[in-house]
Formats: structure tokens, C-alpha cells, sequence
């Protein structure tokens, strides 16, 4: 059953002093120049027609109406009304294995910051959030709203979703079936996930030709790479089998990292090859650097396309 109301209704201080810190974190980090990059990669001008009036430093040089400019002898812009809103959805994996972390944060805890930077980056265009919380099922449907207020709720629910209630398994064609069912028109989806699972290739496919899909993988170190620290028993955390591992032997660690690292490269072939954007975040390191890259990789191909 999907809930579309809101959860975690109790909450205790320490996780509300956690979802104030992201907040103020998101806040902070979405400066002018920030919300810029996200409104030069997802907002086009207008299509309505509004005025032309003399250029301004700052302003986008594309803007510029070179014919009045050449008649004035200084530079003028056309102006444009507002693009009517976007929806931005964020299609968050709670899973099993996205409660997992060894460095400082969960991977939850990582999907749930970059989150809420992103939200608030769509607030300050005036774009609408909402959120599809999934585990092998849709678990929780916020739908698509504005306001401040609202982005404090995207980020509780990411972080609040009683875990103990979701199944432990991964299933993107549930989600994203879903997001196609609920949302006629085109929107930007930000689905932030492990991508621990199989199966699920096609209805990527057919969800990215539907909307502006970008895949955000969320990886902890310890995923690529394990430490040598002798015989460990180690828990799949979406089924539950129990394995021992020789971390002792570095035959085994050094396959152990080859394969992580050839799935790595085989997802980010696949999305390549069927035009799907992919963030790739360590939760060891900062997640600004590529987001941002992202965004000025997207600039470089509008202007080119």
C-alpha cells in the first residue's frame, strides 16, 4: 500500500537538529551561482516575448538582440516571460543496502542531503518537489508541491521512513512504473540509488525517453574496495545470507575491487548509451563537486545542441 501522507509524524530531537543541519547545509550551499547552474541546465528562456532593455553585467550574452544593439551602438537583451513551472521528482531507493555506511554517513543519510540541495535549488526557480520513497515496492508518495515548508518534509521522509516496515530488496521498474502513472507530463527525476539489483535496464530506458531522468548512484567505499583485516563475516542486506570472507588474501581483494569497479564502468556505459545522465557519489567524499559538474557538463551540451 502506498502512503501519501506524511511520516514520522514523532520525532525525537536529535533527528530534528539532523534535518535543520541538512537544511542550513542546503541552504548555504545553494548560493546565487548555484541556483544559477540549475536554472541555465533545466530553464530554456521563455517562449512569450517581453521587452528589450540595455544589457546588464551578469546577463546571459545569448540574450542579446544583436540587430538593436548594432542600430543603439551599445549592447540591448530581449527579455522573456517565465517558462511555466517544472516538476522535480526524487525517486530515493530505502532499500536494505542504502542503510549501510562506514565513513561518516549512511548512504540514506547522503541521498537525503543531496536531496534537499537540489530542492532547494528548485525552490529558488519556483519549481515544484515531490518524492516516491521505494524499496522492491512503492513505500511513500509525497506529491509535487512548493514552498520551504515542503522541502523540510521531503527531507524527513527521506530520513524517517520506518526502514523496519519496507522490504529489504531493490526493484527500480516498481518506482519508476509508478512515477510514469502518476506524472502525465515531462518532469525532471532525480532517481538516487545503489542500483543493487538486476532487471531493470528497460524500464530505464523507457522512463528516460518519458522524462528528464538522471541517475544518481550512491556507493560507500568499502563497496569498491574491502580493508585487509583477516576473516570477516559479512550480511547481504537484501537477502540475508550471511558470507565469509578471507580479506587476508589478496588474491581475493584484488578481484574483489576489479569487479566493483568493472560493474561501476558497466553501468555507466549503459547509461550513457541510452542518453540517461549519471551522477556517481562516494560517501567518502564530497557530493558537490560532482554536481556541479554535472550541471556544467549539461550546460556545455545545451550550448552545443
Amino acid at each position: 500500500m502506498v502512503s501519501s501522507v506524511s511520516v514520522g509524524s514523532v520525532l525525537d530531537k536529535e533527528l530534528i537538529n539532523k534535518i535543520k543541519g541538512i537544511q542550513f547545509r542546503a541552504r548555504h550551499l545553494v548560493s546565487d551561482s548555484l541556483a544559477g547552474e540549475y536554472q541555465s541546465t533545466f530553464r530554456g528562456r521563455g517562449m512569450e516575448f517581453d521587452e528589450i532593455r540595455e544589457y546588464i553585467l551578469g546577463d546571459d550574452v545569448r540574450s542579446i538582440d544583436w540587430n538593436v544593439t548594432a542600430r543603439m551602438g551599445h549592447p540591448y537583451v530581449k527579455l522573456f516571460r517565465d517558462e511555466r513551472e517544472l516538476t522535480v521528482m526524487f525517486v530515493v531507493d530505502i532499500s536494505a543496502s542504502s542503510n549501510f555506511g562506514t565513513v561518516a554517513k549512511f548512504k540514506n543519510e547522503i541521498s537525503a542531503e543531496i536531496a534537499a540541495l537540489l530542492a532547494y535549488m528548485a525552490l529558488r526557480n519556483n519549481d515544484k518537489v515531490g518524492l516516491i520513497v521505494f524499496s522492491d515496492r512503492v513505500e511513500h508518495y509525497l506529491p509535487p508541491k512548493k514552498g520551504r515548508g515542503h522541502v523540510w518534509t521531503v527531507i524527513r521522509d527521506i530520513l524517517t521512513y520506518p526502514y523496519h516496515t519496507a522490504t529489504k530488496q531493490t526493484d527500480l521498474n516498481v518506482p519508476l512504473k509508478f512515477l510514469n502513472r502518476v506524472l502525465r507530463r515531462k518532469a525532471i527525476t532525480f532517481l538516487i540509488s545503489d542500483f543493487q539489483g538486476e532487471g531493470f535496464d528497460q524500464q530505464l530506458k523507457v522512463s528516460g525517453h518519458r522524462h528528464d531522468l538522471i541517475a544518481i548512484a550512491v556507493t560507500d567505499p568499502k563497496e569498491m574496495e574491502l580493508p585487509n583485516v583477516g576473516y570477516i563475516e559479512l550480511e547481504d542486506a537484501e537477502t540475508g545470507e550471511f558470507i565469509l570472507l578471507d580479506t587476508g588474501n589478496n588474491r581475493f581483494l584484488h578481484d574483489f575491487k576489479n569487479r566493483a569497479h568493472k560493474n561501476q564502468k558497466q553501468q555507466r556505459d549503459f547509461f550513457r548509451s541510452n542518453g540517461i545522465d549519471l551522477i556517481q557519489i562516494n560517501t567518502g567524499e564530497s557530493y558537490i563537486n560532482p554536481i556541479i559538474q554535472f550541471f556544467r557538463s549539461r550546460e556545455r551540451r545545451k550550448a552545443r545542441g
